[in-house]
């Protein structure tokens, strides 16, 4: 009797993640034939998580919100792409985080240097001082990473995926996430 009292939560958590998943891709199909309030749809649904995803990687909410407003419009022709391979959800992180390179590269072309990890804003009160400079000392040396290592320390530790959801978002395997996470944990051990 116990044993299908814990079943049920479980039951009932899948369905919703179904129903999300189902409900997205239908939006795709319809914004693929042409259907701009099921593409509007789908931008709404997903701008907070495509904010959100880009103030992680960005550090700056300015930075943050280009972002969002790039990747929204990009969504409009790109959407033809997504295959259905991968959760949707997936492949937005993908095509976030590919927004999120072009603005780092295009602002390092113009000599600007961008602080792309400052984990401590002036509104998280982190709680004293040390803190605060330890913090930001670890995400100077996150930043000086090597880019594949950075991201999968980013994707694993500041993002909290396993290695195998970062793997989708890396386009690789998930050894190969591994073996990043361990490289960086080398390199990182040096430089801290």
């Amino acid at each position: 009797m116990t044993g299908s009292l814990a079943l049920t939560p479980q039951l009932t958590q899948t369905p919703m993640r179904s129903a999300a998943t189902v409900r997205d891709n239908v939006l795709v199909d319809r914004a693929k034939a042409g259907d701009r309030l099921a593409f509007s749809q789908l931008v709404e649904t997903h701008y907070d998580f495509i904010f959100r995803t880009a103030c992680k990687w960005t550090g700056k909410k300015s930075d943050a919100e280009d972002i969002a407003q790039e990747v929204c419009i990009k969504l409009a022709t790109a959407i033809q792409s997504f295959d259905g391979r991968s959760a949707f959800t997936s492949w937005l992180y993908r095509v976030t985080l590919n927004m999120v390179r072009d603005m780092q590269r295009s602002t390092t072309r113009r000599g600007k240097t961008v602080d792309a990890f400052a984990l401590v804003h002036p509104e998280d009160d982190p709680g004293g001082q040390e803190e605060a400079t330890a913090a930001k000392e670890i995400w100077t040396a996150v930043s000086a990473l090597p880019e594949k290592q950075r991201e999968a320390i980013m994707l694993v530790y500041a993002e909290d995926m396993n290695h195998a959801d970062a793997a989708v978002i890396m386009g690789c395997k998930e050894a190969t996430v591994s073996w990043h996470i361990h490289e960086a944990k080398k390199t990182l051990r040096g430089l801290l």
